[in-house]
């Protein structure tokens, strides 16, 4: 999930949005100014697209519930226009291993989602990948810029578009626990967790987190290194220039055991976290506003769906922040759900086309839950003020952003369940206390994945 920007391999492939982008964000914990009206309405179509009667494609991604639904959406308006049909089939976390099962099998999706750019590459590098075609291409740059069009390509060569962005640099808070501890939005990593102790001390557990998710768990860690090393540092360890042994390594690590590692800070202890999936940790933020479990919880502008699903209203029971300043800077890590075709075929081109298109991202930034780097879709596509700054923000930042780290690596380290960084930092929330056991552990797994 999850977006992404940095440089591996061969093309950039790190992405953080400047932070400057993120001072738009304070605003958006407010509502108001900027307008509530959405556009609402129809899509625009601007993209002509050709005739697909009686031509069928499956499309997969990692999107399940809401998600799936939005996207789904986006599916329809493409059969509306073309007269394909589409089918959807979720891949579960494992992208690589569900697309690898099914091109081994002889039947692979005509297009897949792929949430990591090392992923992607992957696919890229073993000609599972197909370019795009002349028209995808032309719509891909008349709508992205540079950076964007570049964390899709492989060896200079377009490849993906990134249909879905996301800031991985927001905490979401329950407006009602707040107000009951007396709490205010933090701007630092120490206030932050004089806050969080503050609604510990109400009878609230201060944070919800998802770690049955492992990723959620690379986010966290994401956002502390970028913040607290720097970004040359960050870009480094994307690409395993310097190792998880690394001193900053051990230094993010400390600092994500004074929230993980304190009783009363994460909801359920760390046990109960380790349990909860994210979309839990979101329910039990904004599940019971006025008795939640958490009074906040970390991670991407895609929390707003889950808000939705809890019952909770954005902008009045819960309110958004960006990740606190560690360092000198506040971090903005993005990432991104990338667009690729596995077969040569027409159709497939043509949807990747119609989601390089603002008529495909207008659909689901209606819906909400959803925010796209496209930079022609209007801001009044999205349903509420947090969301349209958070779009503006990511927009603001051009070519000037951050990748989401374990997307950038191998999957084998960055992106499979139980195994690499998500199972590491697993075990790391298990037990705050063992940073250097868990630093070899990080290394170990690295360099058997980079090979270097």
């Amino acid at each position: 999930m999850h977006v992404s920007l940095r440089t591996k391999r061969s093309t950039r492939a790190a992405v953080a949005l400047l932070a400057a982008g993120a001072l738009m964000l304070t605003a958006a914990g407010c509502g108001g100014g900027d307008g509530d009206t959405v556009s609402g309405g129809p899509p625009p179509n601007t993209v002509k697209l050709p005739n697909l009667k009686g031509q069928k494609l499956q499309v997969t991604a990692v999107w399940t519930g809401t998600e799936q639904e939005n996207f789904t959406k986006v599916l329809k308006e493409f059969e509306k226009r073309t007269g394909a049909k589409v089918s959807f089939v979720p891949s579960g976390d494992d992208m690589a291993g569900f697309v690898g099962s099914k091109i081994a099998g002889g039947a692979p999706p005509d297009v897949a989602m792929v949430g990591q750019v090392g992923v992607m590459r992957e696919f890229a590098q073993k000609g599972w990948a197909k370019p795009l075609d002349a028209a995808a291409k032309a719509e891909l740059a008349k709508n992205f810029s540079k950076g964007w069009q570049d964390l899709g390509s492989y060896q200079g060569k377009p490849y993906g578009v990134y249909f879905k962005a996301s800031n991985k640099s927001l905490l979401w808070y329950n407006t009602s626990a707040f107000d009951y501890a007396g709490a205010k939005v933090p701007k630092t990593w120490p206030e932050f967790l004089e806050q969080a102790q503050l609604i510990s001390d109400s009878g609230t557990d201060a944070v919800a987190i998802g770690g049955q998710d492992g990723w959620t768990l690379t986010d966290w860690f994401e956002n502390v290194y970028l913040s607290q090393a720097g970004p040359e540092k960050y870009d480094q360890l994307a690409q395993h220039k310097i190792k998880w042994t690394d001193p900053s390594v051990k230094k993010a690590l400390e600092t994500l055991a004074e929230l993980w590692g304190t009783k009363g800070l994460v909801a359920g202890g760390r046990g109960g976290a380790l349990q909860t999936a994210f979309p839990d940790s979101v329910t039990k933020t904004f599940g019971n506003k006025a008795e939640p479990d958490a009074g906040m919880v970390f991670e991407a502008d895609f929390v707003a769906a889950n808000v939705a699903d809890a019952g909770a209203e954005l902008d009045k029971d819960a309110k958004v922040f960006p990740f606190p300043a560690v360092g000198k800077d506040a971090p903005v890590v993005t990432g991104g759900d990338v667009g690729v075709a596995l077969k040569n075929s027409k159709a497939a081109q043509a949807l990747l086309t119609f989601l390089a298109s603002p008529d495909a991202a207008t659909i689901w930034a209606q819906s909400g839950g959803f925010i796209s780097a496209n930079k022609n879709v209007k801001f009044s596509a999205y349903p509420n003020a947090s969301m349209r700054k958070i779009a503006q923000a990511l927009i603001a930042a051009g070519n000037d952003f951050r990748f989401d780290m374990s997307d950038q690596a191998p999957a084998s380290f960055g992106g499979k369940p139980a195994q690499g960084e998500w199972k590491a930092l697993q075990d790391f929330l298990k037990n705050p206390r063992n940073v250097e056991g868990i630093q070899r552990q990080l290394e170990r797994d690295a360099a058997k994945a980079y090979k270097n």
